[in-house]
């Protein structure tokens, strides 16, 4: 038997005087802030339940635990770009919880929409076609004078530094 996973999807924006602090703000806002951010790739194992959460829904831990998740990123600096970032996933037809994550980034809401679709449509037909859409996150945000950042998240799991293998 498989315990269950559960996988929370939140998004966040935020505005800085450099990218890097505007990244830092839409961390914050999608409640990952405090973490040290591990890239996944794509795969959902089996067992899993993917949850949309708001920021403050997040997984919690300590300060500067490591959090294991996918996630993407967009920024834009020029006043009028916007920047924008979504996540969606599949859920294998099976019911088994397993499944698949994509990610995108782009200059509009349409560009990321379409991007996840193909996407998750190509990921799918490379494995047999068995995997059907679940769900999808998209976050967006215009530059006004200050960069701006937009992320979406899907944390998996939170790690202290003592329970990571040296």
């Amino acid at each position: 038997m498989t315990d269950t996973l559960d996988i929370r999807v939140s998004t966040g924006t935020g505005t800085g005087r450099t990218t890097l602090s505007a990244f830092d703000a839409a961390l914050s806002a999608a409640g990952v802030g405090d973490f040290n951010l591990v890239r996944l790739s794509s795969v959902v194992p089996p067992g899993s339940i993917v949850h949309e959460v708001d920021g403050r829904d997040q997984l919690q831990g300590a300060h500067g635990d490591a959090l294991y998740c996918v996630y993407a990123e967009a920024h834009a600096s020029l006043p009028g770009h916007e920047a924008w970032a979504g996540i969606a996933w599949s859920a294998h037809e099976d019911g088994s919880g397993a499944g698949l994550f994509v990610e995108h980034e782009g200059p509009s809401h349409e560009q990321v929409a379409v991007d996840l679709t193909h996407s998750l449509d190509d990921l799918s037909v490379t494995r047999g076609g068995v995997y059907r859409p679940a769900g999808r996150l998209i976050a967006g945000i215009t530059c006004d004078t200050l960069p701006v950042s937009a992320v979406v998240v899907a944390t998996f799991r939170r790690a202290g530094w003592q329970d990571l293998p040296l």
